[in-house]
């Protein structure tokens, strides 16, 4: 990392050309990476990335530029360039910096760059092999592991300076059923803010063993018939659905500019009275997790939605100037390389009263969605239409036969006004939300939700194709 006063000069050279406000993000980062196929590693990748990101207000616009490197001449000269882009007469001054002490939730015990890749390699082919014992029509198994160490460095004109130090690993396990000229896939990729330790608290087998099964089941599945109907949708990743049909129009980066179904409905109800929805930065070693953002703010349990009533949006410090709210320690950004803005890190639906037993009996015909599988998202409208994974037809209340290539067609916000029962079985699901400040970590979760109804794209016939 950078010494304080050299990282003070480089803010009042930000701001010597008029700008509001100036930030300094500095990043150094090793990471590892392998992948498997068929039982052995062909592809393997370890690196360092270092580079500062400096960012400059201008009114309610933003300057934002970085640098590879450590070189205080290059990094300075990059800053002077950020800066010309402002031209003001009233030049503001910066407080005195004073470091601030980060309150570590996120313990590592096992760091992973200090681990043999020969170790990462066991926990991959004892996944490979589960997943491979699993039924003959598994014909093909993929694993991907990634580790990173990042340490962060932010300070600003207000006085801030502030760092952390974040570890992350992941392992990524797909696996193909093969059926005459059938092929379906499956996969799980459980990840957490934790070191090697995180492959004591799992089964990684089990996780291996679930893929291949979805796999399978799927491969001999006929295909879904369409309609509208109720869908009842799995606990744990079966939340993406509401991550990127209605999360991401409650982040202020989106709200700040009106272009969200929920902007101006603060207080009002836009869901049902069962939904509650947090997003919740401080949850210990989670995937999504962070002790402070990338603007250098603490992290918050956040309450979106409250028994279906707007109660609050994710903000980040530029949006929260436009919007004149206060950071919400929402500000995310992939690395150095972009300018940071509100993102989600473990957002999810809280847990109602509702067993999965009592929602699938009380549903007459239906579609029971265990996996979500990809799909897109026009923010703006919060429009859908994902794939699913792993489906199950619902008949007389009761999971009835496997069904494949079904789809999920509607709008988030009239989605959450038509949950109408809500299970006790919050889960977790990771993943990797790209946006406008690139790829980050992020949790997706729920329990069991029932949908009352949907548009489910299938078709019609009973094909096994």
């Amino acid at each position: 990392m950078q010494d304080k006063r050299f990282i003070g000069n480089l803010l009042d050279e930000a701001l010597s050309t008029g700008g509001d406000f100036a930030e300094i993000y500095v990043e150094d980062t090793e990471s590892t990476g392998l992948t498997m196929l068929g039982g052995k590693v062909y592809k393997a990748s370890a690196g360092r990335d270092y580079g500062v990101g400096i960012r400059i207000f201008n009114g309610y616009n933003a300057i934002y530029a970085y640098t590879c490197g450590n070189d205080k001449e290059e990094i300075a000269k990059t800053v002077k360039k950020a800066a010309q882009a402002v031209k003001k007469d009233s030049l503001t001054r910066r407080n005195e910096l004073k470091s601030e002490t980060v309150d570590n939730i996120h313990i590592i015990q096992i760091p992973p760059n200090q681990v043999e890749k020969s170790r990462k390699v066991q926990l991959m082919s004892a996944a490979h092999a589960a997943a491979k014992s699993v039924d003959p029509l598994i014909s093909q198994v993929s694993i991907n592991y990634s580790d990173s160490s990042k340490h962060i460095l932010v300070a600003n004109s207000t006085g801030k300076f502030v760092e952390d130090h974040r570890t992350y690993t992941r392992m990524y396990i797909s696996a193909v059923a093969s059926k005459g000229d059938e092929m379906q896939t499956g996969g799980e990729g459980p990840g957490a803010l934790s070191g090697l330790e995180f492959y004591d608290t799992i089964d990684i087998e089990e996780y291996a063993r679930q893929a291949a099964r979805v796999a399978v089941t799927m491969v001999n599945a006929k295909y879904c018939p369409g309609g509208r109907m109720p869908v009842i949708l799995a606990n744990g990743f079966g939340g993406v659905i509401f991550h990127e049909a209605c999360g991401h129009g409650l982040e202020a980066t989106s709200v700040a500019k009106g272009n969200s179904v929920f902007a101006g409905k603060l207080g009002q109800k836009v869901a049902n009275e069962k939904v509650t929805a947090i997003d919740d930065g401080t949850i210990p070693n989670a995937w999504g997790s962070t002790n402070i953002d990338d603007e250098g703010t603490p992290t918050q349990r956040r309450v979106l939605i409250e028994n279906g009533i707007l109660k609050g949006y994710m903000v980040d410090i530029l949006n929260g100037k436009r919007m004149n709210a206060e950071s919400t320690g929402s500000g995310r950004r992939q690395n150095f390389r972009y300018a940071p803005t509100s993102r989600m890190s473990n957002t999810y639906i809280a847990p109602g009263n509702d067993t999965f037993e009592d929602i699938i009996a009380n549903t007459e015909y239906g579609l029971y969605a265990a996996k979500m599988g990809g799909g897109s998202v026009n923010p703006s409208t919060g429009e859908f239409n994902f794939s699913v994974g792993e489906g199950y037809l619902i008949k007389n209340g009761k999971i009835a036969e496997p069904v494949r290539g079904a789809t999920l067609i509607g709008k988030g916000n009239e989605v959450i006004q038509r949950i109408d029962m809500v299970g006790d079985d919050l889960a977790l699901g990771q993943g990797v939300c790209g946006s406008a400040s690139g790829n980050v970590p992020t949790n997706v979760g729920q329990p069991v939700i029932r949908v009352s109804e949907l548009i489910v794209g299938g078709r019609n016939g009973d094909s096994n194709g």
